[in-house]
């Protein structure tokens, strides 16, 4: 984190500024990303539990419900 000069530290500068926010930024992305990630295995996953109960249905349904 930078200093303030009422904390005794200088400003930083506006590139240093600048550089800060774009650090900021870009770890944000990252995580963005990774969340996504995260979120299309799950969605992956959900969605084959649901199609081996759809198909588990199916086998139930065509043995006439018994």
């Amino acid at each position: 984190m930078t200093t303030r000069p009422s904390e005794g530290g200088t400003a930083p500068t506006p590139p240093a500024r600048i550089e800060a926010a774009l650090a900021r930024i870009e770890a944000a992305l990252a995580a963005r990303a990774r969340s996504a990630d995260a979120l299309q295995r799950r969605h992956a996953a959900l969605k084959s539990r649901m199609a081996d109960a759809a198909a588990a249905l199916d086998e139930v349904i065509a043995r006439g419900g018994a």
